[in-house]
C-alpha cells in the first residue's frame, strides 16, 4: 500500500508526495506555506480521487509523465516514467491504495537528532 509523505524542503515550504509500496516516489504535490494545508489537501484527495484527472505528457528526453488534477486544479506532478505501461502502474496504483493510504509526517524536527 502507498503512503503520503509530508516534507518541508530547505526553502521552508511544505510539499507531500505518494510513495509506492517498493519505496519509490509516484507523484510530488505543489507547494504550501503551512503544513495543515498539506494535511487537508491529502484528505480532500483520498475522498475525491474519483474525480481526479490524469493529464498524460511526454518530456522532451522522451520519458512519460503525468500531471494530477483535481477540480481544474493541478495538484501534482508524477516523476518520469521510461514506458508508457509503468505510468500506467503508477496511476493504477494511486487510483487503488490513494483512499486507504496512511500519512507520515517528516516536516517536524527529530528532537532526539
Amino acid at each position: 500500500m502507498g503512503t503520503f509523505v509530508i516534507a518541508q524542503r530547505l526553502s521552508g515550504v511544505y510539499k507531500y508526495e505518494f510513495v509506492s509500496r517498493k519505496g519509490k516516489t509516484i507523484f510530488t504535490s505543489n507547494d504550501f506555506e503551512l503544513r495543515f494545508e498539506c494535511e487537508e489537501e491529502i484528505e480532500y484527495l483520498k475522498m475525491s480521487i474519483d474525480k481526479c484527472v490524469f493529464m498524460r505528457f511526454r518530456s522532451s528526453s522522451g520519458k512519460f509523465f503525468f500531471r494530477l488534477v483535481l477540480d481544474d486544479r493541478e495538484i501534482a506532478v508524477s516523476r518520469k516514467y521510461t514506458t508508457q505501461l509503468l505510468l500506467q502502474k503508477g496511476i493504477d496504483e494511486i487510483v487503488k491504495y490513494a483512499c486507504k493510504s496512511e500519512i507520515l509526517d517528516f516536516s517536524v524536527p527529530n528532537i532526539f537528532s
